[in-house]
């Protein structure tokens, strides 16, 4: 009970220390903040400009599905980025030697961060959610939002793995592997379907957008909100995200400690490129 009870300890002050970090630097938070709320609201005026155009389309439908897409890749975005550039902020803190030597275990340090990514996440994609509705007359009175928290919790599982996995980039390259984290998070996008339908991309890339959970994260959640789908329609979308989730958590969880110990035999941990 001791141990357990020091690693919650532990956990907690994980969490509390990335929210001190937030606070430190809340000016560049604002700035980085500002620009997705610009990109959102540009993406919401695409589909009212689209409409404007002539198009029959509903255009709440259409500016919804525009703006779910975006908040909700935000959201992702966030809990990917923090998880994955936890040993960037770790080596710009010059705070690396402490949290790697800390009497803690790696899953309580790792699971502590994605703890803290998912705290804030919702509260900047509920801000930005917030700001958006103040522009556009959006009616959610048919949505499903019991449905839709559910497929974000579900979905948050697994791109804390893919953020841990991806945290293994800047571990053993401080040159560039925060670089490519970028690189793979622009192709998570691309394959995804964030402002479309995944069955307007090429075979080929369809196939591979099966193994994406942000895939089955953004249909559902327009299934909930556009559509007002039932929890038990959400299943098809619910159940591939569980077993990515089931999948990618321990797989990160397993690659970060294998590659922490390779890094540390290297010589790589304190290393600025």
């Amino acid at each position: 009970m001791s141990g357990w009870f020091r690693e919650l300890r532990a956990a907690l002050a994980f969490v509390e220390r990335n929210f001190n970090l937030i606070k430190r630097y809340w000016k560049w938070e604002l700035v980085f903040f500002a620009y997705t709320v610009a990109n959102t609201v540009t993406i919401g005026f695409i589909g009212v400009g689209f409409v404007r155009f002539g198009s029959t389309v509903d255009v709440n439908y259409l500016v919804l599905y525009m703006l779910i897409g975006s908040i909700m890749w935000g959201y992702l975005s966030i809990l990917f980025e923090v998880v994955a550039e936890t040993v960037a902020w770790e080596r710009w803190e010059e705070t690396i030697e402490y949290t790697f030597m800390a009497p803690v275990e790696r899953v309580t340090h790792l699971l502590s961060v994605c703890v803290f990514s998912v705290l804030y996440g919702i509260l900047r994609s509920g801000l930005i959610l917030i700001l958006v509705s103040l522009l556009f007359k959006l009616d959610l009175s048919g949505a499903n939002l019991t449905g839709a928290g559910l497929v974000l919790l579900v979905s948050s599982v697994s791109f804390m793995g893919l953020g841990m996995a991806g945290a293994v980039l800047p571990l053993i390259s401080p040159e560039k592997g925060v670089q490519v984290v970028h690189i793979f998070q622009a192709l998570l996008l691309m394959f995804s379907g964030v402002y479309y339908e995944v069955d307007v991309l090429p075979y080929w890339m369809q196939r591979i957008a099966v193994f994406s959970p942000a895939t089955y994260a953004l249909r559902g959640m327009r299934l909930a909100i556009l559509e007002g789908a039932s929890t038990e329609r959400l299943w098809s979308q619910l159940l591939p995200l569980m077993i990515l989730g089931v999948t990618l958590l321990p797989l990160g969880i397993i690659l970060f400690i294998h590659f922490e110990r390779f890094a540390k035999k290297k010589g790589l941990l304190k290393r600025h490129g």
